[in-house]
């Protein structure tokens, strides 16, 4: 090793071995000029964060109670509990956003209350490689309730979650396909509710064909 290599690597390790030491003096600074002892105050702004909590579950569960108590007043209620994936709060959903279900003639016109009917989306594509997209178009809340019931049923119901493994076999590949039946499954249980409620009868595995 010539004199120039080694005074070089001398001088680079010297260097390193300050900007070290002057990022440790940084640091220490840092740790004592920075904030203050706030003494009882975390310990304050956390009980007022646990009672805020607290009080939202309470006026929470107040509220669920008051609509269960109003959408028992309603003959079509039941009939919708009893569709896979739909519990209470999506049930009020459907109930307050359909209203009458004879003032829909088809259930085309269901489905578009909620959005979810698909349309290829092109953008200068050919039609062939069209990607289908929900138009977005109708009520938001009842599309969100309807695509959560979506996706309990079609996780833990048996027959609805065959139903999504049946429609996607051999499809498995195609881009968005799992977006795209769980809105179809979506539109489904929305035809279901809207047929329920019509017949005000409770919900059967055998007419889910049907709807």
């Amino acid at each position: 090793m010539d004199y120039a290599s080694f005074f070089d690597k001398v001088a680079i390790a010297y260097k390193r071995k300050r900007q070290e030491e002057h990022l440790y003096r940084i640091w220490q600074c840092a740790r004592t000029s920075i904030g203050c002892q706030a003494g009882n105050a975390p310990l304050y702004e956390g009980k007022v964060l646990v009672d805020q909590l607290l009080h939202l579950r309470q006026i929470t569960k107040e509220l669920d109670e008051q609509i269960a108590a109003l959408c028992s007043g309603f003959e079509e209620y039941p009939c919708l509990l009893s569709i896979p994936g739909i519990g209470p709060a999506i049930a009020a959903t459907i109930l307050g956003a359909l209203g009458n279900p004879y003032r829909f003639a088809t259930a085309k016109q269901v489905i578009k209350l909620a959005g979810l009917d698909l349309s290829a989306s092109r953008s200068g594509r050919p039609a062939l490689k069209a990607t289908p997209v929900i138009s977005k178009r109708g009520n938001p809340e009842l599309r969100y309730a309807l695509c959560q019931a979506a996706l309990v049923a079609g996780s833990r119901n048996t027959f609805f979650r065959y139903w999504f493994a049946s429609k996607l076999q051999g499809r498995e590949r195609e881009r968005g396909i799992t977006g795209i039946l769980r809105v179809k499954l979506a539109a489904k249980l929305l035809v279901i509710a809207w047929t329920v409620m019509k017949k005000k009868e409770m919900f059967a595995y055998e007419r889910v064909n049907n709807c």
